[in-house]
């Protein structure tokens, strides 16, 4: 089979690899298309750590084309959504009901340490496999994760029906933040300094979103909800939230700092959440409301696994490239590629 590989920071390569053997609780899924995470970006920038010779990716969706002797819950043919974030069930954090925070995680983080979606097969345990609801296309179902990690960080921001909510980051993160919160009627502002991806939000989201460049966010009514997605500028934000308002850090980056202004964060009685991962809860709760959010209005590119290099060149993976484009998926099976 086909797979896009991390050689090294910067050097991503498409190898030949043998079609992975699978055991009895295992499910080996035809990947018909995998989605380029931040994470897979900052893998390739050198700014979250991977192991050299991993296959990448970990947005999935596909087919089982087979099923180890102890699976009953799929079977081949059936279309599935992979959700990557595996857990143990057996350390302290699982067992206090944190699955999201499991402590036995080396080795098995999907695209990192563990060999991803973006080739041709991937081996998955039966429990983090979920069939696609017939309704929702494989388009539309490789964003599913994204969304299960949006899902889990607006919980935490709680934002109430009458709050301003300023989403930081027009990447495809900030815009499915957008898009649930405009879905569920609440008044939604998204901010971002590429241009680039100023025009994309603006023409790909809801018109009830308002989508502003960086400088024209800093002279609005100050936010009582706020979803950083770039996990750059909490310090800054906790000053622009309002009296009562909630600050949200939702990007990360492994050797990201911030300074935190604490008279703002006291005297303004600011709450500073870090949500951490999603639960195995937000997955399932994901794949249920795919079945009715236009989550394919945010894929602007499909592209044969062939040609990863330019999917990740529209990304501004490469040095001095900007954003081209919003959601990349890259195809392994050719019914998705134009």
């Amino acid at each position: 089979m086909k797979a896009v590989v991390f050689e090294d920071v910067g050097r991503p390569g498409i190898h030949d690899r043998a079609v992975p053997a699978f055991a009895p609780d295992e499910v080996l899924v035809k990947v018909a298309a995998t989605g380029i995470c931040g994470t897979d970006r900052a893998i390739l920038l050198g700014e979250f750590p991977a192991r050299r010779g991993v296959v990448l990716g970990h947005e999935a969706v596909g087919a089982v084309a087979a099923a180890g002797a102890g699976v009953g819950s799929v079977a081949p043919g059936d279309r599935v959504v992979i959700n990557p974030t595996y857990h143990c069930d057996r350390c302290r954090p699982c067992r206090r009901g944190m699955p999201a925070h499991c402590g036995a995680k080396a080795g098995r983080e999907v695209g990192v340490d563990r060999d991803g979606t973006m080739a041709d097969y991937a081996v998955v345990p039966e429990r983090f496999v979920h069939r696609l609801p017939a309704s929702v296309s494989y388009r539309r179902g490789a964003l599913v994760e994204p969304l299960a990690c949006v899902l889990n960080n607006l919980a935490a921001a709680g934002p109430r029906w009458d709050d301003r909510v300023l989403v930081v980051g027009a990447g495809p993160i900030g815009a499915l933040c957008a898009l649930v919160l405009a879905r569920r009627g609440a008044r939604v502002t998204l901010a971002e300094r590429d241009p680039g991806r100023v025009d994309l939000a603006r023409l790909l989201l809801p018109r009830t979103v308002r989508v502003l460049t960086e400088q024209e966010a800093a002279g609005a009514v100050r936010p009582d909800v706020v979803v950083d997605t770039t996990g750059a500028l909490p310090g800054g934000l906790l000053g622009a939230a309002a009296p009562g308002g909630t600050v949200v850090v939702m990007g990360e980056k492994e050797a990201g700092v911030a300074t935190v202004p604490l008279r703002a964060l006291v005297a303004g009685g600011i709450r500073l959440v870090g949500a951490g991962p999603y639960r195995p809860a937000d997955f399932a709760l994901a794949v249920d409301l795919a079945r009715e959010l236009p989550l394919e209005d945010l894929v602007t590119h499909v592209l044969p696994l062939e040609r990863y290099a330019e999917a990740l060149a529209l990304l501004a993976v490469a040095p001095g490239e900007g954003y081209r484009a919003m959601k990349v998926l890259l195809a392994a099976d050719e019914g998705l590629a134009p």
